[in-house]
């Protein structure tokens, strides 16, 4: 079954697109646990691997349930193409690697996830792939990092953790002066709130372990661009390294994606009404949230975001405030998750980031007494009173 999801809004996307039932007409989209596939005969099995026929042929390449979810997110994301991954990681690594070799040159965010830098930092360089880190709120400092073979940018925005935001299109451009493609990290806005392909990106990347399940239960990722880039950059990498989502967790994914909208709207809210109460707060000296008109780049995010964030990131003076906080709170759950049904508060500087040198995590403005909450499904008075008693033990 195919549907044209040109004019549907994203709630319905999420619920219909890219479905694909068998000749059961299951209500539910099939899980297909198979590593292979069987042919009628063994030209069609020839055909199918000449690329002359169209069919699956191991579920290592593609797989129907995966199938499902790469179009479903095609559908939300206005992409092409997409490859689903078995982690949020393994999408970044993919999506950074497949097109690069010895001697080419990446620029990229300094404020990254504490493994995507080590994938700058560290893997890269072992097979000759310089790279050059920058603010990313600079765009001077963009051009300045370019260099002749460069041929690749990759940013986050908002950041982990400290949900800073980089201003996309202009980026794009810069980019797309010097023929190199940008690869944007879009999982704290969601794909509900934010639209890199439409800002000019040219492939973006989501752990959809996050919102996307949104409900702690297994691991992914996904991997949009054009069907070229995919085609001739992506596929090989993909088919022959052997990143692929497994077809239980693509349909558990499947699942997550029919609430996302509601649980990403609810979350929002709670999340905005947080971050107040927390910027009022006495002993909190810092919020940054990209919903509050203090946010340092709230124009950039009035221009490219339809929302805030599910996250809010706040400062106490030290670590010891920092971590009597996480160990008061009584509803809010300690852990390095983040876009979960259950609130989570997480240090950074000793968990998610603790990999970054101390003078790295300044740079990404993360301190001692930061922490980074991720706003679940609980109720928006039940999270403050729950903060309010937390920070009065402190």
């Amino acid at each position: 079954m195919s549907f044209d999801t040109r004019n549907w809004k994203p709630a319905t996307t999420l619920v219909h697109a890219g479905a694909l039932r068998s000749n059961f007409g299951e209500m539910s989209e099939a899980i297909h646990l198979t590593q292979g596939f069987v042919y009628d005969t063994a030209e069609q099995a020839e055909a199918r691997f000449k690329g002359e026929e169209p069919g699956f042929i191991y579920s290592r390449y593609a797989n129907p349930t995966n199938d499902i979810f790469e179009k479903r997110m095609c559908a939300l994301e206005g992409a092409e193409e997409a490859r689903a991954t078995a982690s949020g990681m393994a999408a970044v690594a993919a999506a950074l690697l497949c097109s690069l070799k010895a001697g080419d040159h990446v620029v990229a965010a300094r404020a990254l996830f504490g493994s995507c830098r080590w994938i700058i930092e560290t893997l890269m360089p072992r097979y000759g792939i310089e790279s050059t880190l920058v603010d990313g709120r600079d765009l001077q400092a963009w051009e300045q990092a370019v260099r002749p073979n460069t041929k690749l940018f990759f940013l986050e925005s908002p950041t982990n953790p400290t949900l800073e935001v980089v201003d996309i299109a202009a980026v794009a451009k810069i980019a797309n002066s010097i023929n190199a493609r940008l690869v944007v990290d879009n999982v704290f806005a969601t794909p509900l709130q934010q639209k890199p392909l439409e800002l000019g990106a040219h492939v973006v990347v989501y752990s959809a372990t996050k919102h996307i399940d949104g409900q702690g239960r297994c691991l992914g990722g996904v991997i949009l661009s054009d069907k070229e880039w995919i085609e001739e950059k992506l596929q090989d990498y993909f088919r022959h390294t052997g990143p692929s989502l497994s077809p239980f967790n693509a349909w558990t994914l499947l699942k997550g994606l029919e609430t996302l909208p509601l649980r990403v709207k609810q979350q929002t809210e709670s999340a905005a009404k947080i971050a107040d109460f927390l910027a009022d707060h006495p002993k909190v000296s810092k919020v940054i949230y990209p919903g509050r008109k203090d946010h340092p780049q709230a124009e950039i995010i009035a221009r490219q975001m339809t929302g805030g964030s599910t996250l809010i990131c706040f400062e106490l003076k030290d670590k010891a405030a920092a971590f009597g906080v996480a160990n008061a709170l009584d509803i809010v759950l300690i852990s390095n998750n983040l876009g979960d049904a259950k609130s989570l508060i997480t240090h950074p500087a000793t968990t998610t980031h603790k990999n970054l040198t101390p003078e790295a995590r300044a740079e990404g403005g993360i301190g001692e007494g930061t922490l980074r909450f991720s706003t679940g499904l609980e109720d928006t008075d039940d999270l403050i009173a729950d903060f309010d008693q937390a920070l009065s033990k402190i």
